[in-house]
Protein backbone atom coordinates (compact mmCIF):
# COMPACT_ATOMS: atom_id res chain seq x y z
CA UNK A 1 0.00 0.00 0.00
CA UNK A 2 1.41 3.56 -0.62
CA UNK A 3 2.43 5.99 1.73
CA UNK A 4 0.88 8.19 0.06
CA UNK A 5 -2.30 10.14 2.19
CA UNK A 6 -5.95 10.61 -0.04
CA UNK A 7 -5.91 14.06 -0.45
CA UNK A 8 -10.24 14.09 -1.40
CA UNK A 9 -11.84 14.37 1.90
CA UNK A 10 -14.25 11.96 1.10
CA UNK A 11 -12.18 9.62 0.09
CA UNK A 12 -10.02 10.20 3.47
CA UNK A 13 -13.29 9.19 5.34
CA UNK A 14 -14.03 5.84 3.85
CA UNK A 15 -10.29 4.82 4.20
CA UNK A 16 -8.69 6.27 7.39
CA UNK A 17 -10.71 5.28 10.85
CA UNK A 18 -11.20 7.64 13.14
CA UNK A 19 -11.89 6.97 16.77
CA UNK A 20 -14.60 9.33 17.31
CA UNK A 21 -16.86 8.75 14.34
CA UNK A 22 -19.93 7.21 14.39
CA UNK A 23 -19.70 3.64 13.28
CA UNK A 24 -22.71 3.47 11.08
CA UNK A 25 -20.87 6.26 9.30
CA UNK A 26 -18.39 3.77 8.43
CA UNK A 27 -21.12 1.17 7.11
CA UNK A 28 -22.59 3.49 5.35
CA UNK A 29 -19.75 4.58 3.37
CA UNK A 30 -18.00 1.16 2.72
CA UNK A 31 -20.13 -1.40 3.83
CA UNK A 32 -19.66 -3.52 7.03
CA UNK A 33 -17.69 -6.50 5.32
CA UNK A 34 -15.00 -4.11 3.89
CA UNK A 35 -15.16 -1.78 7.13
CA UNK A 36 -13.70 -4.89 9.13
CA UNK A 37 -11.77 -6.34 6.42
CA UNK A 38 -10.00 -3.04 6.11
CA UNK A 39 -10.02 -2.26 10.08
CA UNK A 40 -11.10 -4.92 12.23
CA UNK A 41 -7.33 -4.74 14.15
CA UNK A 42 -8.07 -1.27 14.97
CA UNK A 43 -11.77 -1.37 16.10
CA UNK A 44 -12.67 -0.80 19.62
CA UNK A 45 -16.08 -0.89 20.78
CA UNK A 46 -16.47 2.41 23.37
CA UNK A 47 -19.21 0.17 25.13
CA UNK A 48 -17.04 -2.45 26.88
CA UNK A 49 -17.66 -0.74 30.39
CA UNK A 50 -20.95 -1.26 30.10
CA UNK A 51 -21.06 -4.92 28.34
CA UNK A 52 -18.20 -5.50 31.33
CA UNK A 53 -20.64 -4.93 33.64
CA UNK A 54 -23.84 -6.63 31.92
CA UNK A 55 -21.54 -10.03 32.18
CA UNK A 56 -20.36 -9.75 35.71
CA UNK A 57 -24.44 -9.13 36.71
CA UNK A 58 -25.22 -12.08 34.85
CA UNK A 59 -22.91 -14.63 34.41
CA UNK A 60 -23.97 -16.59 37.08
CA UNK A 61 -27.19 -17.33 35.10
CA UNK A 62 -25.49 -18.48 32.26
CA UNK A 63 -24.23 -22.23 31.37
CA UNK A 64 -20.50 -21.16 30.64
CA UNK A 65 -18.48 -24.54 31.05
CA UNK A 66 -17.71 -24.16 27.31
CA UNK A 67 -18.19 -20.96 25.84
CA UNK A 68 -18.12 -19.41 22.10
CA UNK A 69 -17.54 -15.83 21.70
CA UNK A 70 -19.24 -15.54 18.41
CA UNK A 71 -17.79 -12.49 16.18
CA UNK A 72 -15.64 -12.01 18.92
CA UNK A 73 -13.49 -8.92 17.29
CA UNK A 74 -9.93 -8.61 19.68
CA UNK A 75 -11.64 -10.99 22.43
CA UNK A 76 -13.11 -8.13 24.55
CA UNK A 77 -15.78 -10.59 25.54
CA UNK A 78 -13.33 -13.17 26.27
CA UNK A 79 -11.25 -11.51 28.26
CA UNK A 80 -13.94 -10.57 30.76
CA UNK A 81 -14.91 -14.51 31.18
CA UNK A 82 -11.42 -15.18 31.82
CA UNK A 83 -10.93 -12.85 34.05
CA UNK A 84 -14.13 -14.73 36.05
CA UNK A 85 -12.53 -17.68 36.08
CA UNK A 86 -13.88 -19.12 32.61
CA UNK A 87 -11.34 -21.59 31.43
CA UNK A 88 -13.22 -22.83 28.53
CA UNK A 89 -13.39 -20.28 25.87
CA UNK A 90 -13.18 -20.35 22.36
CA UNK A 91 -13.99 -17.24 19.72
CA UNK A 92 -14.61 -17.03 15.61
CA UNK A 93 -14.58 -14.31 13.75
CA UNK A 94 -13.90 -13.89 9.93
CA UNK A 95 -11.59 -11.00 10.16
CA UNK A 96 -9.61 -11.27 13.55
CA UNK A 97 -9.15 -15.07 14.46
CA UNK A 98 -5.49 -14.53 13.84
CA UNK A 99 -5.23 -11.29 16.20
CA UNK A 100 -7.43 -13.44 18.67
CA UNK A 101 -5.42 -15.99 18.90
CA UNK A 102 -2.30 -14.13 19.19
CA UNK A 103 -3.44 -11.95 21.96
CA UNK A 104 -5.22 -14.63 24.40
CA UNK A 105 -3.84 -18.06 23.38
CA UNK A 106 -7.28 -19.24 22.51
CA UNK A 107 -8.71 -21.06 19.71
CA UNK A 108 -10.79 -19.17 16.95
CA UNK A 109 -12.16 -19.96 14.05
CA UNK A 110 -12.54 -18.14 10.68
CA UNK A 111 -16.43 -18.67 10.49
CA UNK A 112 -18.27 -16.07 8.62
CA UNK A 113 -22.11 -15.49 8.60
CA UNK A 114 -22.00 -17.40 5.25
CA UNK A 115 -20.22 -20.34 6.71
CA UNK A 116 -22.76 -20.85 9.46
CA UNK A 117 -25.24 -20.70 6.67
CA UNK A 118 -23.65 -23.70 4.96
CA UNK A 119 -23.80 -25.52 7.90
CA UNK A 120 -19.75 -25.33 8.86
CA UNK A 121 -20.20 -25.13 12.68
CA UNK A 122 -20.49 -28.55 14.20
CA UNK A 123 -18.95 -28.75 17.72
CA UNK A 124 -21.18 -28.16 20.40
CA UNK A 125 -20.80 -25.21 23.18
CA UNK A 126 -22.98 -24.74 26.42
CA UNK A 127 -23.54 -21.08 25.78
CA UNK A 128 -22.13 -18.16 22.53
CA UNK A 129 -22.19 -14.66 23.21
CA UNK A 130 -22.56 -12.33 19.91
CA UNK A 131 -21.53 -9.03 21.40
CA UNK A 132 -22.70 -6.00 18.85
CA UNK A 133 -22.91 -8.45 15.79
CA UNK A 134 -26.07 -9.59 15.24
CA UNK A 135 -27.72 -6.70 14.76
CA UNK A 136 -25.67 -6.80 11.82
CA UNK A 137 -26.92 -10.06 10.00
CA UNK A 138 -29.45 -9.27 6.50
CA UNK A 139 -32.73 -9.65 8.10
CA UNK A 140 -33.07 -12.43 5.01
CA UNK A 141 -30.74 -14.32 6.59
CA UNK A 142 -30.97 -13.88 10.14
CA UNK A 143 -33.86 -16.86 11.04
CA UNK A 144 -31.72 -19.97 9.39
CA UNK A 145 -28.55 -18.05 10.78
CA UNK A 146 -30.06 -18.27 14.20
CA UNK A 147 -31.20 -22.32 13.93
CA UNK A 148 -28.08 -22.85 12.49
CA UNK A 149 -26.23 -21.35 15.75
CA UNK A 150 -28.87 -23.37 17.72
CA UNK A 151 -27.58 -26.30 16.12
CA UNK A 152 -24.43 -26.31 18.55
CA UNK A 153 -25.95 -24.45 21.50
CA UNK A 154 -29.15 -24.29 23.91
CA UNK A 155 -28.22 -20.45 25.16
CA UNK A 156 -27.28 -17.83 22.83
CA UNK A 157 -26.36 -14.40 24.21
CA UNK A 158 -27.37 -11.18 22.39
CA UNK A 159 -25.64 -8.02 23.33
CA UNK A 160 -26.77 -5.26 20.80
CA UNK A 161 -27.13 -1.50 21.11
CA UNK A 162 -30.34 -1.97 19.60
CA UNK A 163 -33.83 -4.03 20.53
CA UNK A 164 -32.51 -5.55 16.91
CA UNK A 165 -32.47 -8.54 16.68
CA UNK A 166 -35.89 -10.00 17.97
CA UNK A 167 -35.52 -12.96 18.18
CA UNK A 168 -38.12 -13.86 20.72
CA UNK A 169 -40.43 -13.00 17.51
CA UNK A 170 -39.11 -16.23 16.24
CA UNK A 171 -41.43 -19.50 16.32
CA UNK A 172 -39.95 -21.96 18.47
CA UNK A 173 -37.34 -19.43 20.37
CA UNK A 174 -38.07 -18.12 23.72
CA UNK A 175 -36.76 -15.11 26.05
CA UNK A 176 -34.85 -16.44 28.79
CA UNK A 177 -34.17 -13.26 30.53
CA UNK A 178 -33.00 -9.78 29.68
CA UNK A 179 -30.74 -6.74 31.14
CA UNK A 180 -29.91 -3.36 30.11
CA UNK A 181 -27.78 -0.72 30.96
CA UNK A 182 -27.67 2.61 29.97
CA UNK A 183 -24.20 4.43 28.69
CA UNK A 184 -22.96 8.04 30.72
CA UNK A 185 -25.55 9.08 27.25
CA UNK A 186 -28.10 7.34 28.08
CA UNK A 187 -27.87 5.02 25.13
CA UNK A 188 -29.53 1.39 26.37
CA UNK A 189 -27.22 -1.59 26.01
CA UNK A 190 -29.17 -4.55 26.18
CA UNK A 191 -28.27 -8.27 27.56
CA UNK A 192 -30.59 -11.11 25.85
CA UNK A 193 -30.50 -14.40 26.56
CA UNK A 194 -32.14 -17.01 24.51
CA UNK A 195 -33.20 -20.83 24.08
CA UNK A 196 -34.32 -23.12 21.64
CA UNK A 197 -37.85 -24.30 23.05
CA UNK A 198 -38.11 -28.34 22.42
CA UNK A 199 -40.44 -29.64 19.78
CA UNK A 200 -44.25 -29.01 20.12
CA UNK A 201 -43.37 -26.19 22.75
Amino acid sequence: MSDQKPTNPAMRSATDPKPARAIRDWYQDVGVDEYYRLHADQYQNPHLPWIRELIHRNHERLELDNCLDFCCGLGEVSEVLLELGYERVSGCDPYTHQLYRERLDLDCSPWSFEDLLQGRMTSKYSCMISSFALHLCPLDQLVPLVWQLFRCTEQLVILTPHKRPELEKIAGIELSFEDLIRTDRGKRIRFKVYRPLPPGG
